[in-house]
């Protein structure tokens, strides 16, 4: 499995280099991007156990590259070890690939590892992807490759190919409408099938009205539908109304597919006012239906000072009451910048919850900190750490250790 995975990725730099072979090369190319060095600490789920883990991200974009400046690499990946347990170096490439932009000055082409995303659906994909959007308000999206599937430890082998296809429209009042297809394949059996859609517009600068909707075709029902609309009478006021629906679907070749499922409902309203300057109020109320007669309220306020230039503090209640269980909970944090080189933040996360008659009341808390100090422009360090204090854990500390670099 691990070496197929290895010539993808062989693969994919081989088609880059090809594709960039096309272009001709400029004299001024522009390298940037990040270098985390990371070490994680955190309890194994299963026994409990202090485990460590050590990580390096690095993210690099190349562009410059033609003499037009058109043609750009992309790439994001992972290199991993086990501290404790040793083993093997685990790798994992996000995304790696070559973007054009102009081609034929019609379209802007990307060919490698990426992630695409449709309003029918999104997958990371070892393909090719062209949007097409120099023809005016209308424009069109076409994809397809193979699936990436990352597994706990390694890169999977797929047998998951899908493509798609979108159909838009940009116009004004920041007006947007497209509807796709998406179509992958396990194999030669068709896995999903889903038609999306997607809208959003604005209306006399006081409305924004947005929808989103999934059919599939595969179980002939729509998984996924929302819709809102925001409201700002004045400059320092938004109301909110939302309406949102979902209906698991699992890939037709999966087991899972022939399990009965609930549909969830939520409907919501919210208002976010800034009183002043230095605070900000906000409050929101959910009906959320799980099927078969299961209902519940959510309730949440929070408010937000800024005391002074570099503090925030943040105070935020919720409670919740219906199935499958009652909640009340708040949470509260500060945070601290430009204090000399350094910024801090810190808080707690308190939840008292009854999961059923049967449970009685338990309660969860959850106390953080956490900072970031600045040794130059281009050059810093983060450190977080928390503890979480529930039914499963009296001490479950875990935290990270950063060490970055912008180039």
């Amino acid at each position: 499995m691990r070496q197929s995975a290895r010539y993808a990725g062989v693969l994919i730099i081989l088609s880059i280099c090809g594709f960039c072979a096309t272009a001709k090369i400029a004299s001024a190319v522009i390298v940037e991007g990040r270098s985390s060095t990371q070490l994680l600490w955190f309890n194994d789920i299963v026994d409990g156990s202090q485990q460590m883990e050590a990580a390096e991200y690095l993210r690099a974009s190349i562009s410059k590259i033609d003499s037009e400046g058109k043609l750009s690499l992309l790439g994001y990946g992972r290199l991993s070890y086990d501290v404790k347990n040793g083993g093997e170096l685990q790798d994992r490439l996000y995304y790696f690939y070559a973007d054009y932009k102009g081609f034929l000055d019609k379209a802007d082409i990307k060919l490698g590892r990426q992630f695409v995303n449709l309003s029918a659906g999104s997958a990371l994909l070892d393909g090719i992807e062209a949007d097409v959007n120099k023809i005016g308000p209308v424009g069109f999206v076409i994809n397809g490759g193979r699936n990436v599937v990352f597994g706990e430890e390694k890169e999977l082998t797929s047998h998951l190919y899908s493509y798609g296809a979108q159909v838009y429209y940009t116009g004004p009042q920041m007006t947007y409408l497209d509807i796709s297809y998406y179509r992958a394949y396990d194999y030669s059996d068709v896995a999903r099938d889903i038609i999306g859609s997607s809208y959003k517009q604005y209306f006399f600068n006081l409305f924004k009205a947005y929808a989103n909707a999934r059919y599939d075709l595969t179980s002939a029902t729509f998984n996924e539908v929302l819709g809102g609309l925001k409201y700002f009478p004045t400059l320092n006021l938004m109301l909110t109304a939302e309406y949102y629906e979902s209906y698991p679907t699992f890939d037709a070749t999966s087991i899972y597919s022939v399990f009965a499922v609930d549909k969830f409902k939520e409907g919501l309203f919210r208002a976010d006012y800034t009183l002043a300057a230095w605070v900000d109020i906000g409050f929101g109320y959910s009906h959320e239906s799980f099927g078969e007669g299961g209902h519940a309220k959510l309730y949440e306020v929070g408010l937000r000072f800024r005391p002074t230039l570099n503090t925030t503090i943040g105070l935020f209640r919720d409670k919740r009451t219906g199935y499958p269980g009652d909640l009340s909970g708040y949470k509260v944090y500060a945070e601290f910048s430009h204090i000399g080189k350094w910024k801090a933040s810190a808080g707690i996360d308190y939840d008292a919850y009854e999961r059923n008659d049967m449970t009685g009341q338990e309660t969860a808390r959850k106390y953080w900190a956490g900072g970031r100090y600045l040794f130059a422009k281009n050059i810093s360090s983060s450190l977080r750490v928390e503890d979480n204090v529930n039914v499963n854990y009296t001490k479950d500390i875990q935290g990270r250790l950063t060490f970055d670099v912008d180039f």
